[in-house]
């Protein structure tokens, strides 16, 4: 002790300083650096999670581009197929109106191609009555006298026959 009194140092007034000091640091634990402590360590967790949900979204997000490039290219084939489908459709309905078209053609020509014969026809059937009424009139003259009308109807046929 007599170092201690030496250096004029008193040993209440130390061991008093230092139950102070024990309770100082006491009272700033369980005050100050608990909370402090608590407090960083949830700011810590909060920073964690706060990253791991960034890394979530930004996969998320990710995966959502993803899905969309897919989606549109399924659109894309989709609409190239319906498109086809269209082109398809459009020469197959071409193709039947010329079709449709060239039989309309062929129904017209052979009708005008009878309604011709039978004009022909009628036409042929008038110039056997004018020949045949002409020769008729050309053997009268030559003859110089009428015959009757069943001589007549029997010498027309006669002649009719022999053109034929």
């Amino acid at each position: 002790m007599g170092l201690i009194d030496a250096l004029g140092i008193d040993a209440k007034i130390l061991l008093a300083q230092f139950i102070n000091f024990a309770l100082m640091i006491l009272i700033l634990w369980r005050f100050a650096y608990i909370p402090m402590k608590k407090f960083l360590e949830e700011r810590r967790a909060k920073i964690e999670k706060g990253i791991e949900d960034a890394e979530k979204v930004e996969k998320r997000l990710k995966d959502i581009a993803d899905k969309k490039e897919e989606v549109l290219k399924e659109a894309k084939k989709e609409a190239a197929g319906i498109l086809e489908q269209a082109r398809i459709q459009a020469e197959e309905n071409r193709k039947k109106a010329t079709e449709k078209t060239r039989e309309e053609i062929g129904v017209i020509i052979n009708k005008e191609k009878e309604s011709m014969q039978l004009e022909k026809a009628d036409t042929l059937k008038d110039i056997k009555k004018e020949i045949g009424v002409l020769v008729v009139s050309a053997v009268e003259k030559v003859l110089s006298e009428k015959v009757d009308s069943k001589k007549d109807k029997e010498l027309i046929d006669k002649i009719v026959k022999g053109i034929k």
